[in-house]
């Protein structure tokens, strides 16, 4: 059993792992005003935000990764500014990688912290505004200590899916050990060249993490429930 180890690659699950935690670290920046401003938002264009930013998660990943790819390259004038300009190039590389993860997590980091904000109670959000606090204070200090299950759902879940990612990362970023292999575009190498033994212990990882995430998820869920019930 321990020689079967031996011959594994552990590269692949490490760049996954640091993509998945660069990607959350990013997404959680961005999308905490995000969902913020949309959960306190009535405008009649908030739809057509919520739909946009709800996209990744119906889009096929191969018609996400294209279009990510195309706005990366040399040929799309982003890519071309950021080459230019900066040198910065952002295909087939794990910076590209981060940037590709972002947006195909973008989803899954948003509407948990706005489902949070949205069931805030209306009335202490205001008494924080009667207090003299404004709208970033109210975030930061009252509203995102008081959802701590949909802040803990969105980080977990979004770092999962990402170390999850195949088909947008395979198209930005291909297959170049140590840089943009991760695990999920290993297995479906050990596939094409019938290294089953190698894809079952790969998978099964991939399994027993994506298990041990859902259940720390629903466990500290519980429990924050229980305690939420005991103290009413």
């Amino acid at each position: 059993m321990f020689e079967i180890f031996s011959n594994i690659e552990f590269t692949p699950f490490l760049l996954s792992f640091k993509l998945a935690f660069v990607t959350t670290l990013i997404l959680f920046c961005v999308s905490l005003p995000l969902a913020w401003a949309l959960s306190q938002s009535r405008s009649r264009f908030k739809p057509i935000f919520e739909a946009i930013t709800a996209l990744p998660i119906v889009l096929p990943p191969s018609v996400l990764g294209f279009y990510i790819l195309y706005a990366l390259s040399f040929n799309s004038p982003v890519g071309a500014f950021l080459d230019e300009y900066f040198g910065v190039k952002l295909v087939f590389n794990f910076a590209g990688l981060v940037v590709a993860s972002c947006f195909y997590s973008l989803p899954f980091m948003v509407q948990p912290l706005q489902s949070g904000f949205e069931g805030l109670s209306k009335s202490m959000l205001e008494a924080s505004y009667i207090s003299g606090k404004g709208k970033i204070k109210t975030m930061l200090k009252v509203a995102l200590p008081n959802i701590k299950p949909s802040l803990m759902t969105a980080v977990i879940v979004t770092f999962a899916h990402t170390v999850g990612e195949f088909g947008v990362v395979l198209m930005v970023g291909g297959s170049i050990p140590n840089e943009t292999k991760v695990a999920s575009v290993a297995i479906y190498e050990m596939v094409e060249i019938m290294d089953y033994t190698s894809a079952h212990i790969y998978s099964a990882i991939m399994v027993g993490i994506s298990f041990l995430v859902l259940m720390s998820v629903y466990i500290f869920n519980g429990k924050h429930n229980k305690y939420i019930g005991g103290v009413s």
